[in-house]
């Protein structure tokens, strides 16, 4: 992986909420690949997986500004079935069928007292802190950073800067930990530390393109490549 900051110098980790702490399963990106089968007569290289998540990824960001816009034009109301819908669609987990990714808990429990923690998340606020608060990880995130709570989101470094603030620590000290190329990217523009995972929506290859300065299978891996104590 690139060069960069280290993790011997890291005082916080910033965590993505979905495909990192919580499950996903990527229906839609599934469903899409599917669909888009038939090309293969045309193309025969063609990688239908990789071609869905990246246009899956092309909308999602788009889509997310297009959602805080209208939140912040006082439209919650008629954007929340939207919303709704829209992760139903994505296979995206909701409060009452969430459950958090394997080795979550023990990760936080190690971290504990010895890094500081935020969560860097494009769920809504309100939503954002429900899952914290249902899944029992309220102890551990003091900071908890929105799409309400910035006005430019990942890939842009500004959530990740936004967490650092929060949380009274230089960028550079952070460690970012997230499963798609947006995270990695948003973490290496502001100058942290960039862990991808592969628990999430993103491949391996596209992960490795983004380059992240570590790439593991699930977060809880990190903690063989942490100082020890």
């Amino acid at each position: 992986m690139a060069s960069g900051p280290s993790l011997d110098r890291i005082e916080a980790v910033l965590l993505d909420l979905d495909g990192t702490l919580v499950e996903t399963d990527n229906r839609w990106a599934a469903q899409l690949a599917e669909r888009l089968e038939p090309l293969k007569r045309l193309f025969k290289r063609l990688d239908t997986d990789t071609l869905a998540r990246s246009l899956v990824m092309s909308v999602e960001m788009p889509a997310n500004y297009a959602v805080s816009v209208m939140e912040r034009l006082g439209l919650t109301k008629a954007m929340r079935g939207l919303a709704d819908r829209v992760r139903r669609s994505k296979g995206l987990a909701t409060q009452r069928q969430s459950e958090t990714v394997e080795g979550t808990l023990r990760l936080l429990e190690a971290l504990k007292g010895h890094y500081k923690l935020a969560v860097v998340t494009t769920r809504a606020r309100p939503e954002a802190h429900a899952f914290v608060d249902s899944l029992g990880l309220r102890a551990y995130f003091p900071v908890v950073i929105t799409r309400q709570d910035v006005f430019r989101m990942k890939p842009h470094p500004d959530p990740v800067l936004r967490a650092a603030e929060g949380l009274g620590v230089p960028p550079e000290r952070c460690a970012m930990v997230g499963d798609t190329t947006m995270d990695v990217r948003a973490a290496r523009r502001a100058g942290a530390y960039a862990v991808a995972v592969l628990s999430g929506f993103g491949s391996r290859r596209e992960l490795e393109r983004a380059k992240p300065h570590l790439l593991l299978n699930t977060a809880v891996e990190l903690l063989e490549h942490l100082p020890e104590g």
